[in-house]
């Protein structure tokens, strides 16, 4: 693998990850919490530690899978800065509302209910075409699907509850985080 794809990996993924080191978090505990979305997290976890499962070090790798990969870095840098800050300090890991939780629907939330999911995506994508060969890369992504489909239920169900109908409309109206799809 070319030394630029690792300056590309490491860059990527400092990048994409800034915003969420910097953001003010709630200084409050959340009113509301499903620790079931661990579950979710878990299994986005184990789908990124699989894209690292190979000796990707070894493997030549086309200069068609670096500029993918970096397509998919900037597309995640710009959600993950984008929808960081559009939460504000309603940012959390675990899937909560707070006493004065507000629903976001502008900036990236026009567009996605969850575009931190998409960012974390992209960077799966990013990294995979990068690393792994495509049939590990397409496991490491059901996986992955599977994982933010548990969070996003669970933060839906969430949403709903506390703000219902405006709630609803919206995610009749927006896709959850893979755009074009409900």
């Amino acid at each position: 693998m070319p030394a630029c794809a690792y300056g590309i990996l490491v860059a990527g993924w400092l990048v994409w990850l800034m915003p969420f080191l910097l953001a003010g978090r709630a200084t409050h505990r959340a009113t509301l919490v499903d620790r079931r979305a661990r579950w979710g997290i878990l299994l986005e976890v184990i789908a990124y530690s699989l894209l690292w499962q190979n000796k990707f070090w070894e493997r030549p790798l086309p200069a068609w899978r670096i500029a993918l990969s970096v397509v998919f870095f900037v597309v995640a840098c710009t959600l993950s800065w984008s929808g960081a800050r559009a939460l504000g300090r309603q940012w959390r890991l675990d899937a909560g509302l707070n006493a004065d939780h507000e629903l976001v629907t502008s900036g990236p939330y026009g567009l996605l209910r969850h575009p931190i999911y998409t960012s974390m995506l992209c960077v799966l994508c990013g990294t995979g075409w990068l690393l792994t060969p495509l049939p590990i890369l397409l496991t490491a992504a059901v996986v992955f699907l599977v994982g933010t489909e548990i969070r996003v239920r669970i933060e839906d169900r969430l949403l709903g509850e506390r703000f219902g109908e405006r709630f609803q409309q919206y995610q009749r109206r927006v896709a959850a985080y893979i755009p074009l799809l409900r």
